[in-house]
């Protein structure tokens, strides 16, 4: 059955306990459906688009009202789906939102699959391929900067550049086969150099641009990756909750809480950081731990900054001195903890063990030195040259691969032109390039492509 001989519903809130949960349709038949299940508390001929309706959700069964609801039409192609669409406003909560979910799956709908209602916008040519990508990245955002380029790509930004790129190979590929059709015209003689500069300048100078500004994309995205590593007991959960200002890991005097991985985001001097709390490190006693233990390791290997949590109370141990050995100088922070306890550790002996390494001292108790392990966070992501100033838009790695991949083929075309290999094999790269580029707005794509990027979708997107 084709798609749009049927009409899908979904809840479009997440499912708890609030004011407010929302239920959408999508598709020709909605308003049968409306008439099967909604009773208005005012007597209505037609349904108007764009206002709200105060009324009833009827079980049929029963004909009993169900809960009282505001419900919306928006008919096509004025919707988010550009079909006939229907939002039913009413309370939230499991029990409530799924009962009416299946009394209009009984009146004629099916369950939306998740990112249906957006893949509908796509095919129905209500927004590209990088727009529908940019909404689950909106819904994701990790940040203020995160909101901002995704919200860019939503309104069409990353779109419109890629539209311009996609103009400009056209109009050097149509001269190429043009000078390829009517060769002998004096008109169609082509000059392989200036087309060359074209290429370059106004084709992959851009590309090249876009494929340089992937790096921020983990930035803004995902945010740093922050490990907090240590032997047990050093206060490294508690560095955790001071960072966070709130209790989000346990915290006692029990060496070995933390036996998993805790991962939160944090805004730190305006960067998005993704702070992770591992295991402490000492010799396991079960499997559990040693699973922990084992998490932790693999963690370290893919983090952006490590801070290494060392007990100001306590002399240093094997532990301590196997993680000082193997920390990288340029990723790595010595945070020296509970400066607020006698100290066991002489100046001396931390400038001995510690003389390559960056390193603040704190009070995961009091809070001293916090600001300063702040700022040395934001120093050190500096000092890796990563570049964080923010540009308008961001590739995704899709649309990376797809770039990578008309780079590729323009360089060839490039090079061909100069060499004098003939104007048909040049032909060919620019029309692959672009065939490259059509990709990542949706003008040439496959079903495993789609499927792919609307599976990331929540039900009811």
């Amino acid at each position: 059955m084709d798609y749009k001989d049927e009409t899908i519903a979904a809840i479009a809130t997440p499912i708890g306990v609030g004011g407010i949960g929302i239920i959408r349709i999508s598709g020709h038949n909605v308003e049968n459906i409306v008439r099967k299940i909604f009773r208005s508390k005012r007597p209505i001929k037609t349904l108007e688009s764009f206002r709200l309706y105060l009324g009833y959700i009827i079980d049929p069964k029963s004909n009993l009202p169900l809960d009282e609801v505001l419900l919306s039409i928006m008919y096509a192609p004025f919707s988010y789906t550009r079909e006939n669409v229907v939002e039913i406003n009413s309370h939230s909560g499991h029990t409530i939102l799924s009962s009416i979910l299946q009394i209009i799956l009984q009146a004629g709908a099916r369950l939306a699959r998740p990112g249906e209602f957006t893949l509908r916008a796509f095919l129905n040519g209500r927004i590209d391929l990088t727009q529908a990508e940019a909404i689950i990245d909106l819904i994701n955002a990790k940040g203020d900067m995160s909101v901002q380029l995704a919200a860019s790509q939503l309104a069409g930004g990353l779109w419109t550049r890629i539209k311009e790129i996609r103009q400009a190979i056209i109009e050097i590929l149509t001269e190429i086969e043009a000078a390829i059709d009517f060769p002998d015209e004096e008109s169609t003689t082509i000059n392989r150099s200036h087309i060359t500069d074209q290429i370059n300048k106004k084709i992959l100078k851009p590309i090249k641009e876009f494929i340089s500004a992937y790096s921020q994309r983990k930035i803004w995205h995902e945010g740093v990756a922050v490990v907090i590593v240590g032997r047990v007991n050093a206060g490294k959960s508690s560095i955790l909750n001071r960072l966070l200002q709130e209790e989000r890991a346990i915290v006692t005097h029990v060496p070995g809480t933390t036996r998993d991985i805790i991962e939160c985001m944090v805004n730190i001097e305006g960067l998005p950081v993704r702070l992770i709390d591992t295991a402490g490190i000492r010799k396991v006693k079960g499997t559990v731990e040693k699973k922990g233990v084992d998490l932790t390791k693999t963690q370290l290997t893919l983090a952006d900054l490590t801070l290494l949590v060392i007990d100001w109370s306590r002399p240093l141990n094997q532990h301590d001195l196997n993680l000082l050995k193997g920390a990288d100088k340029k990723t790595t922070i010595v945070v020296i903890n509970k400066i607020d306890l006698p100290v066991k550790l002489s100046e001396k002996k931390i400038d001995y063990a510690f003389k390559h390494l960056s390193r603040v001292k704190v009070s995961a108790l009091t809070g001293e030195g916090l600001k300063k392990l702040n700022k040395m966070i934001f120093d050190k992501v500096m000092d890796q040259k990563i570049d964080i100033s923010p540009t308008p838009i961001i590739p995704n790695l899709r649309h990376k691969i797809a770039l990578t991949k008309a780079a590729n083929f323009l360089k060839n075309a490039s090079t061909n032109l100069i060499s004098g290999f003939p104007l048909e094999i040049v032909a060919a790269d620019l029309s692959w390039a672009k065939d490259a580029v059509d990709e990542i707005t949706g003008n040439k794509t496959n079903e495993e492509i789609l499927n792919n990027i609307f599976s990331k979708f929540c039900l009811g997107k």
